[in-house]
């Protein structure tokens, strides 16, 4: 365990995935901030989106914001795919030449939940909180876990992965394995095509119609257009591993709570298996996660403690809920979460 240090690796041998293939040597890589108390109840439970790394959402925690490490012992697992937990990248050693498995949010949250319990005894969890691919994780985690899961905050996330979302996400991938460089079903190379295209493909998604409208990107300080999309978005992939982004888009595509043995595919039956409190906080503008799922899966939630949607009021789209460097979206994100977590 670590007290803000470096993550650290919790390794869960050979799992069983929900597709029936055997993982061997499965590694969740964690990092922990603030202290767990004596009850074992001031646990947030935090999980990084899609190519993030803990450190790439650490701006959440910060005394006297919302995730107050100073308050409660926040766990921050990082999601299969993303190059410290097991990957394409740092797994060919075990996988030998065989195909990365597929993996399923479910078998993440099955690996986090053991973490939790075996290595730290936690049977409580005060808050999941998650954006994005995060999000869909802490779905997963208050329908698949009820029993211990208190509170759960779905931003910009939903229950399952939408048809738009699903053909959104087939043309980042069609931009990616359209380099050269992938063959056999997997990149023989860096594909620095691929990862530019790839960000232009994310730029028309990932903000909003009005971002674009209204200059919104000289708040950044772009001077133009193309300054924009070349500064933020050509090079915001290349720092990732490809295959590794192909297989979390695999996760994300296929996400979905009720697809697992409990729920049958059921969906009614996974959203009514929810017993926490539940805040959805869908972006007023996101493409990915329209703010019409979570409306329609509010109506849905007829077990939880209480439910409520508050969507983000704000113009940039997607990234409304990581909004590290946006100021308004930041402090909605703390005021409301803080609120939440009196609730």
């Amino acid at each position: 365990m670590t007290d803000g240090g470096n993550a650290q690796m919790f390794d869960a041998g050979d799992v069983t995935l929900q597709s029936g293939a055997v993982f061997p040597a499965l590694r969740l890589a964690y990092k922990t901030y603030g202290r767990l108390n004596a009850a074992k109840d001031n646990v947030i439970v935090y999980p990084t989106s899609f190519g993030a790394q803990h450190y790439d959402t650490e701006w959440l925690i910060e005394p006297g914001g919302a995730l107050d490490p100073e308050r409660y012992f926040i766990i921050i697992p990082n999601l299969f795919g993303n190059g410290l937990s097991s990957s394409p990248s740092n797994s060919r050693a075990d996988l030998g030449d065989a195909p990365f498995p597929a993996i399923s949010y479910h078998d993440a949250v099955a690996v986090q939940r053991r973490l939790l319990t075996e290595l730290f005894g936690i049977t409580s969890i005060a808050l999941v909180y998650g954006w994005s691919m995060g999000a869909m994780q802490a779905y997963h985690w208050a329908a698949c876990h009820a029993d211990m899961v208190q509170r759960a905050a779905i931003v910009c996330g939903s229950a399952r992965c939408s048809p738009y979302n699903h053909v959104f996400l087939d043309g980042v991938k069609a931009a990616l394995t359209a380099d050269p460089a992938f063959r056999n079903g997997r990149f023989e190379g860096r594909p620095a095509a691929g990862l530019r295209a790839m960000g232009r493909v994310y730029a028309g998604w990932a903000m909003s119609y009005e971002f674009y409208r209204d200059e919104l990107w000289r708040e950044a300080g772009f001077a133009s257009l193309e300054d924009y999309l070349a500064g933020a978005w050509d090079t915001a992939f290349a720092h990732r591993d490809a295959d590794n982004l192909l297989a979390q888009i695999a996760i994300w595509q296929n996400g979905d709570i009720s697809r697992c043995s409990a729920f049958g595919g059921d969906l009614d039956r996974a959203l009514a298996a929810i017993r926490a409190r539940i805040l959805l906080m869908p972006g007023q503008t996101d493409r990915y996660f329209d703010w019409r799922d979570n409306e329609a899966e509010l109506g849905r939630l007829v077990n939880a403690e209480s439910a409520a949607l508050r969507p983000i009021p704000s113009l940039h789209g997607h990234r409304a809920g990581n909004p590290a460097r946006i100021p308004a979206d930041r402090a909605f994100i703390n005021t409301t979460i803080s609120d939440f977590l009196q609730s």
